[in-house]
């Protein structure tokens, strides 16, 4: 086997940590001694080993002398956990086959260099870009100080995403519904706005009965909630909303002067004609440590998102029906001329039960 095929399977052992590591990275490790599999490893959950201790145990003596593929640079420093590139130099690995420097600035290029002042060869850019997509949420936030923002989104095939009157539930079906929860579940935050709050009483949970998981990792996943964050300007949240009745932390951004009765955390952010400072927010939320950040909301906030060039990734769910020209748009972001549209691009397109699932990336306007 090559290169290329062993990190190909640390990077599926890092997807089997990708709902449970936040805020750490997924990564995955392979142990290889005279062409065979001799240990293999993911990291699981903060604070426990990381993946190439836990391959490490699996290969035991065996180790010295092997090849090591790892999907992260080993880490360097002492964290909740001692370093990695430690353990491998003490467990006598030849070479660290790995897909990427970490952009972490404790570790980045230090665990490299602590292999190879051991004697150690160490290969870089093995499968980088799929190494890279496990963690574009810790890496974003590592390398610019902001979370990676997903906004999720449901809509009939002409656009609409609620009738007239408000009335939402359900657009699309079980399975769409049951697709967002994964979204949640890998999701250090969900962003919602207050109307959202007031129209839908959101609990914003992720649920272990409909993630579609084996029972064991659902319960797992759902001891920690993402935090739920909600934009209210005006501070018009009822401390009797299904957010605040769930199991974790809902944070209540408002804008400044304004004071929330009760037991309830707040963001004092500012504020103009366009609403509260969402820039102030995700740099807040990239702070405590929130990697992939979910925004589930209503037109005028999701079009703020989009106008403000703040959203990286778009997932929208498209249901096969008509809601007619009366029903709310997408967005509301008002576009004058075709200069001014937006421009994205199809990551991936895909049945969900009967609906249409698209990722979709944004282009540069006039790409």
């Amino acid at each position: 086997m090559s290169h290329n095929q062993y990190m190909a399977r640390a990077i599926v052992l890092a997807k089997q940590g990708l709902y449970t590591t936040d805020p750490n990275p997924r990564v995955g490790c392979v142990i290889v001694k005279d062409g065979e599999v001799i240990g293999e490893g993911f990291h699981q959950k903060a604070g426990e080993g990381h993946a190439e201790v836990n391959a490490l145990a699996m290969a035991g003596e065996s180790a010295k002398g092997a090849t090591a593929y790892v999907t992260l640079e080993p880490c360097s420093h002492f964290g909740r956990t001692p370093p990695c590139s430690d353990g491998l130099i003490k467990a006598g690995i030849r070479h660290v086959v790995c897909a990427m420097k970490d952009p972490n600035p404790q570790v980045s290029g230090q665990g490299f260099a602590k292999l190879i002042e051991a004697g150690i060869d160490v290969t870089l850019g093995v499968l980088e870009d799929e190494a890279r997509a496990l963690n574009p949420g810790f890496i974003k936030r590592m390398e610019s100080g902001m979370p990676f923002v997903r906004l999720k989104m449901a809509s009939s095939l002409d656009g609409r995403t609620a009738m007239a009157s408000g009335e939402s539930q359900w657009i699309t079906g079980s399975a769409a519904r049951q697709d967002v929860q994964r979204l949640r579940a890998r999701s250090s935050a969900i962003i919602t706005g207050i109307e959202s709050i007031k129209s839908d009483d959101s609990s914003l949970t992720v649920r272990a009965d409909e993630l579609g998981l084996d029972e064991a990792l659902a319960k797992q996943v759902v001891t920690k909630q993402p935090l739920r964050v909600v934009l209210d300007s005006k501070g018009q949240i009822s401390r009797d909303a299904k957010a605040f009745q769930q199991p974790g932390n809902t944070l209540v951004a408002v804008r400044h002067g304004v004071q929330l009765h009760g037991n309830i955390e707040t963001l004092a952010l500012n504020h103009d004609d366009t609403g509260l400072d969402l820039t102030a927010l995700l740099k807040e939320l990239a702070l405590r440590q929130c990697n992939e950040v979910l925004v589930e909301t209503g037109a005028t906030l999701a079009g703020e998102f989009v106008r403000q060039g703040l959203v990286d990734e778009m997932v929208l769910y498209m249901a096969p029906c008509f809601m007619g020209s009366d029903a709310r748009p997408l967005l509301n972001w008002p576009i004058d001329t075709m200069a001014d549209k937006q421009n994205l691009t199809i990551l991936d397109n895909r049945l969900v039960g009967q609906d249409i699932r698209l990722t979709l990336g944004f282009s540069k306007k006039g790409d």
